[in-house]
């Protein structure tokens, strides 16, 4: 009678830890967890996991593999940064990021997730705050991941980069309004007496922007910054103009991210020369923006921001002055 006792026992403590193992096996990864674990995850290795089998081989044989590796790991660098982040694996957003510092949050926001058997893309689009107002930029990045089942495991099989153009847009309209407002004051026609033609009433017509134009300038410039440090995170701000231009190439990328025209890019405009310095940080964290009169334009403002988008500006026309005791801008 024991015997059978502690073997019904037995029986039924074996059929407890089998339910106890079936209840707790994990359910199978998403195509999202695998995306955010490619990027984010504090495990070295992730980003080459979830990579197909034949880029895997084809980065192994050209040497890559090693060099690869320092981007497999974004969450540290964003650390490294003083950023807060967190991810999510269901709901809208997937991803939030927040600079205590300037008070700056970033959100990679869900549009589209279309799951189709083995095949899965998911559109993302890029959300930026200030002090918890949406700043709004008339270029607006949308990237599809698609990712795809390769032997049990979801891989990342292609990335699209698009700009939408929100047409019917009111905010985008008022800045395409102001922006040909803008142009408008810049093209007429200023008179400025020469100095070696004064006495024989001669006179020199040359156009140059008015502060208007100079600032919209300023703050198409760091609109750009913003939305090029959200999308391309690894390497934060750049201080080279032409990485922000807007033609040139046949898709986005860091070297032409499709933000700002060539004219404005080249750095001289409206009579003003433009430049951005004090990148610091990897990824770049802050930056200087300066735009300083010259030829004509000499003996008007000069105007100067940073990462926070504050703008100032010193009557004495030089970048140092604004950068050093710049009166704000309102």
């Amino acid at each position: 009678m024991r015997k059978l006792a502690a073997a019904i026992l037995s029986l039924i403590l074996s059929s407890s830890g089998l339910c106890a193992k079936s209840a707790t096996q994990e359910a199978p990864q998403t195509a999202r967890q695998a995306l955010l674990e490619m990027f984010f995850s504090k495990q070295s290795g992730t980003l080459l996991k979830h990579l197909p089998a034949i880029t895997r081989a084809t980065l192994e044989k050209s040497g890559a593999m090693t060099s690869l590796q320092q981007y497999s790991m974004l969450a540290g660098q964003f650390h490294m940064q003083g950023k807060s982040f967190e991810t999510f694996e269901t709901g809208p957003v997937m991803l939030a990021t927040s600079d205590p510092k300037t008070g700056q949050k970033t959100e990679i926001v869900v549009d589209n997730d279309s799951l189709q058997g083995d095949q899965d893309d998911i559109q993302l689009s890029i959300h930026t705050y200030k002090d918890n107002q949406a700043q709004r930029t008339p270029f607006m990045p949308v990237i599809v991941f698609s990712m795809k089942m390769e032997s049990g495991l979801w891989t990342l099989n292609e990335v699209a980069f698009t700009i939408k153009l929100p047409l019917a847009d009111p905010d985008f309209l008022k800045s395409i309004s102001d922006g040909m407002k803008a142009g408008a004051a810049a093209s007429s026609p200023q008179i400025h007496l020469q100095s070696m033609g004064q006495a024989s009433g001669q006179t020199s017509i040359r156009p140059f922007g008015s502060d208007a134009t100079i600032l919209a300038s300023v703050r198409m410039i760091l609109t750009a910054e913003t939305t090029y440090a959200a999308t391309y995170s690894a390497v934060g701000y750049t201080c080279t103009l032409s990485d922000l231009d807007g033609f040139g190439a046949a898709e986005a990328n860091e070297h032409q991210a499709m933000l700002i025209s060539s004219g404005l890019a080249s750095g001289r405009q409206h009579g003003y020369s433009f430049s951005i310095s004090k990148c610091a940080g990897s990824p770049a964290s802050t930056f200087h923006l300066t735009a300083t009169p010259t030829g004509d334009a000499y003996g008007r403002r000069a105007f100067c921001a940073d990462q926070s988008g504050a703008i100032r500006s010193a009557s004495d026309g030089t970048a140092a002055t604004c950068l050093s005791s710049g009166t704000p801008v309102q």
